[in-house]
């Protein structure tokens, strides 16, 4: 399980987050929504280490992650897909895929065979660069990458930005794959509030910086949880 409790962010003078709290559970899928520029990207960045914070916890498995570098979370078991999806251009899928292997003890540096079962069209293009994918099929490496690394908590941001809706779906069956058969916890930030509805256990929704709303995935079927959501 992830904990966070009471985080404070900033930048600079500028606070980002404040006093933030919520949990991921292994078997489940959560959501956190909100407008732009709430703090869900910062909060994402906190938990994998890229960004340090100013107070609060952040833990994994009861563990206090707060002092940890990012490649240490890495090794704990939390896997990260970035907003914009950060594929190396130049490298081929193959050799993409392959640099999640830097968290693994060397005899676990392969390739899970459900990376390609869950994204058939990775296997078909191994010795395509990056760079030519299309952002739908980039967004699919981006998280093979990060499954790659056997993560325990897998955060992903925004995964459905900018993505065609054919691969909306398949990226929604893969997460569902990830949580009812591998048993992995789900951390997803979205703006996309049906791929939350379909997907989503558990839901927070943000504003200036903070968790505004808490509750289940149906809860996004209430107008007055919708409010949080409109601009």
């Amino acid at each position: 399980m992830l904990t966070v409790s009471n985080v404070d962010l900033y930048y600079g003078a500028a606070q980002a987050l404040r006093g933030v709290s919520l949990s991921a559970k292994k078997g489940e899928i959560t959501c956190v929504l909100g407008r732009n520029g709430v703090g869900k990207t910062s909060l994402m960045r906190a938990i994998v280490g890229q960004q340090g914070i100013r107070r609060g916890e952040i833990a994994l498995d009861g563990t206090n992650l707060k002092s940890e570098a990012p490649y240490r979370r890495a090794r704990r078991g939390i896997g990260f897909v970035p907003q914009g999806r950060e594929v190396f251009p130049l490298l081929t899928v193959k050799e993409n895929l392959q640099t999640g292997f830097a968290p693994l003890k060397r005899a676990d540096r392969n390739i899970p065979e459900h990376v390609y079962e869950l994204f058939p069209v990775l296997k078909s293009m191994l010795g395509r660069r990056g760079g030519d994918l299309s952002g739908g099929q980039q967004q699919q490496l981006a998280i093979g990458r990060a499954l790659v690394t056997r993560p325990n908590l897998l955060v992903l941001d925004e995964p459905t930005e900018g993505i065609q809706p054919s691969i909306i779906k398949d990226i929604g069956r893969a997460i569902r794959f990830l949580k009812e058969e591998a048993g992995i916890a789900v951390l997803l930030v979205e703006q996309y509030l049906d791929f939350c509805r379909e997907l989503a256990d558990k839901v927070y929704i943000m504003d200036r910086g903070q968790i505004v709303f808490e509750g289940v995935g149906a809860d996004l079927d209430d107008p007055e949880v919708r409010k949080h959501l409109t601009v």
